[in-house]
């Protein structure tokens, strides 16, 4: 069994993911598996989620600033409200995944986070009320799951909404980011740190 810990050049032990990049362990340490309870980070990070299908994650980290400013800051109504000329812009923003679906998706998604924020009073409480009951803290790679009851759970509740590109494995990496479970592994000295 491998256990997934990796001494960083600090002498920080750290999830493997990590790596020796410093913006992925500045995401490692800093962002990832904490508590986020903020709309437009809620939606950004589904939105990210959905881009990052295929691709490594550290693509769209490297990228995410530019995701940002291509997508107004994530603001909901904001991104609701592009139209097909906007689309045809990002299309052509080599700053960002240039791919049609994902740009439409995000603007489709957008519209339906309005609506859950006008049933639920807020993207929030709708996502949190799906977060993961507390699990046995993972030792090892293999006891993290690609996805969980919880996560198919919410991808299918989302896609019934008319959400897209929001499939399950999807939707547990998102969980896994904004702390709705805590998959730090024991060892992981940033797992005390996110609590959970």
């Amino acid at each position: 069994m491998t256990t997934g810990i990796q001494l960083g050049d600090d002498g920080i032990p750290r999830c493997w993911w990590a790596g020796s990049d410093p913006l992925y362990v500045d995401y490692h340490d800093n962002e990832w598996g904490y508590t986020v309870r903020n709309d437009t980070r809620l939606f950004e990070k589904l939105c990210l989620e959905g881009f990052q299908a295929g691709l490594a994650w550290i693509t769209i980290l490297r990228k995410r600033e530019n995701f940002r400013a291509a997508f107004k800051g994530f603001d909901i109504p904001t991104v609701a409200a592009f139209g097909p000329d906007d689309v045809e812009v990002l299309l052509l923003d080599a700053g960002i995944v240039r791919h049609r679906g994902k740009i439409e998706s995000t603007i489709n998604n957008a519209e339906r986070a309005i609506a859950l924020q006008q049933e639920f009073g807020s993207l929030s409480e709708y996502v949190w009320s799906h977060a993961e009951k507390p699990a046995p803290a993972p030792r090892t790679i293999e006891d993290l799951p690609a996805k969980t009851a919880a996560s198919t759970a919410l991808s299918k509740d989302l896609k019934k909404r008319g959400w897209s590109f929001i499939g399950p494995t999807t939707v547990y990496a998102f969980m896994q980011a904004m702390g709705l479970v805590n998959d730090h592994l024991v060892g992981c000295d940033i797992r005390e740190q996110v609590g959970g």
